[in-house]
């Protein structure tokens, strides 16, 4: 198991694309593109942040991403993804509760966010953070076909 020293939780830049894909691909079946990450960034209501480390050697290397976008006051949260080798130590919580912590302090009041109904440590994560399950959206993700709680924290 890795250790992590010093974790640092910033604003995503353009510049982080490329390394945040290789989060991506390691974490989903159907991967944003960097296009998408591109335009995304662009968005004046969007809000992306990275988890980075830096190893033994000095190299920083992101081995996290969480995003929120901010409709109309209240929380979309889009991604929380760790890189497989990263999971477990309190990564995607650190990204997360920064999250918000910000988004709290640009006005949005409640957030939202779609997570697959097998994924238990996400479902755990986010009851953690005061989120609740009050829906469901049937065959939401593909790859594997499989249904999206919708939780809230209001």
């Amino acid at each position: 198991m890795r250790k992590i020293e010093k974790i640092v939780i910033r604003r995503m830049t353009r510049e982080d694309i490329s390394r945040v894909l290789e989060v991506e691909r390691a974490c989903f079946s159907e991967p944003w593109s960097a296009e998408v990450f591109s335009a995304t960034l662009l968005l004046p209501y969007a809000h992306y942040y990275v988890a980075e480390v830096t190893e033994e050697d000095g190299t920083a290397r992101i081995i996290g991403e969480c995003g929120v976008r901010d409709i109309v006051g209240e929380g979309e949260i889009t991604n929380v993804a760790v890189h497989p080798d990263w999971q477990g130590m309190g990564v995607a919580a650190k990204m997360l509760g920064t999250a918000l912590e910000r988004s709290l302090q640009e006005g949005m009041t409640a957030f939202t966010l779609e997570v697959r109904a097998g994924n238990r440590p996400a479902i755990a994560l986010y009851k953690k953070f005061g989120f609740h399950t009050e829906g469901i959206r049937a065959d939401f993700y593909d790859k594997p076909v499989e249904d999206a709680l919708i939780m809230w924290r209001r």
